[in-house]
Order: C-alpha cells, then sequence, then structure tokens
C-alpha cells in the first residue's frame, strides 16, 4: 500500500511536518517521497507544479489522485485509512468534538499570532525599522495564545485534546516544534513545556523531525526573553 503514496516536502515547513506526521501515524512509514529545498525554489518546478498549480508543499499522490494543502492530506488520510495505524479522530461524539475543535483552533490561531502576526514581524523587520508599540502588541497577542494552550493542557493531559494523540496534536505539535527551534522558551507555560517533551519521545515524531534541524541548531535570536 505504502508503494502508491508519494510525498513532496520540505524540511522545516510546518505544513509539511502535519502531512508526515499523519503519515506516520497511519502507519505509512515507508512511503515513497521526496524533499524539495526552498532555496532553489524547487517547489515551483515543472515536477511539482504539473501536481500542484500553486507551486507549494506539500504534494500528495496517492495512486492517480492528487491531493494537496496540509490539513486536505490529513483528512483524506485519517478517512481513508481508518483501520490503519492510529485513530486521529475518535469516533465518540464528545471526543471527536473536541478534536475537531483543537485541530482548527490551532490552524487559525497558531497560525495568525505565532507565525504570521510574531514570528515573522520578528525576524523580518529590521531591528530599525521595529515599532515598540506593534512589537509589544503582538507579544501580548503571542504570550495570551501560549496562556490557552498551556491552560488546556492542564485540562486535558497528556496531549492536546486528552489522553490520546490525535489528529489535533498533528496539527497543533509543528507550530510549537517551530517555535522552539527559534528559540521560544516554554518555561513558563509548564504544561505546554511538559507537552513538547513527551511528544519528542513519540516515534512519528522522531522519525518526522526536519533533517535540517538535526544537524543545525538555529542561528536565530532566542525569543524566550520576549515573552
Amino acid at each position: 500500500m505504502a508503494e502508491d503514496v508519494f510525498l513532496y516536502w520540505a524540511s522545516g515547513s510546518v505544513p509539511c511536518w502535519k502531512a508526515m506526521l499523519a503519515l506516520e501515524e497511519k502507519g505509512f512509514s515507508r512511503y515513497k517521497n521526496k524533499m524539495i529545498s526552498f532555496d532553489k525554489k524547487e517547489e515551483k518546478s515543472p515536477e511539482i507544479l504539473k501536481l500542484n498549480p500553486r507551486g507549494q508543499v506539500p504534494t500528495f499522490t496517492h495512486g492517480t489522485i492528487v491531493v494537496n494543502e496540509s490539513s486536505a492530506i490529513c483528512e483524506y488520510l485519517e478517512s481513508t485509512f481508518k483501520e490503519k495505524g492510529t485513530q486521529l479522530v475518535p469516533s465518540g461524539r464528545n471526543e471527536r468534538a473536541l478534536v475537531l475543535q483543537r485541530m482548527y483552533e490551532a490552524d487559525t490561531n497558531l497560525m495568525q499570532k505565532m507565525l504570521l502576526d510574531f514570528l515573522y514581524y520578528f525576524f523580518d523587520t529590521e531591528k530599525m525599522d521595529m515599532d515598540p508599540a506593534t512589537f509589544s502588541k503582538k507579544t501580548k497577542s503571542l504570550k495570551e495564545e501560549l496562556d490557552r494552550w498551556d491552560g488546556y493542557l492542564g485540562q486535558t493531559g497528556a496531549f492536546i485534546a486528552g489522553p490520546n494523540f490525535t489528529m489535533a496534536d498533528v496539527y497543533f505539535f509543528p507550530f510549537v516544534g517551530f517555535g522552539v527551534w527559534l528559540g521560544l522558551g516554554l518555561d513558563k507555560f509548564p504544561n505546554l513545556k511538559a507537552y513538547y517533551e513527551r511528544a519528542c519521545t513519540r516515534p512519528s515524531v522522531k522519525a518526522t523531525w526536519p533533517p535540517d534541524w538535526k544537524e543545525n541548531k538555529s542561528s536565530m535570536t532566542p525569543l524566550a526573553g520576549h515573552l
């Protein structure tokens, strides 16, 4: 079955990491894949553009079926292979509702407040051009968001929607991993820190850890002092 599955991906990409976690959790540990380089603009190569006209990764194929967008890939895998690997979306109504809530909450809020607002502003704005009031507002917003997730984990325990690793974690963990890679300290968020350390021991996380990160440490300025 794995021979019919193929994924184009890039190291360190949050959306790609999501798709790769879902593949591992569903039991496709030996799927065919190709890592592309953003530096070389390989996502715009004819090879990918014929499958994904937007020229983006992850780009996923299952036989003749093409699925692009990380969330679509994750949900395709879960719905197509319900009985294979980890059940990432529970069948119980209450459990399923919470997993779905946390999935889309992470995709919307952490994407906006961590990636688009705080991290991009922090790293893409020259220090001389950075407006203190704007940066302070973005910092406060991100801290409030991380406090919220720390509170969720205080209620659910081991994972983001309960005792089991679910699709909510597939959506959530790559954001946290990316933030930590960039220097985000979790000492002020004890439940989140324990979650991160616990999730890092999971086989699917170990198997999909961005290869660039294994050999090189981020050269970015630590973010811990700003939260």
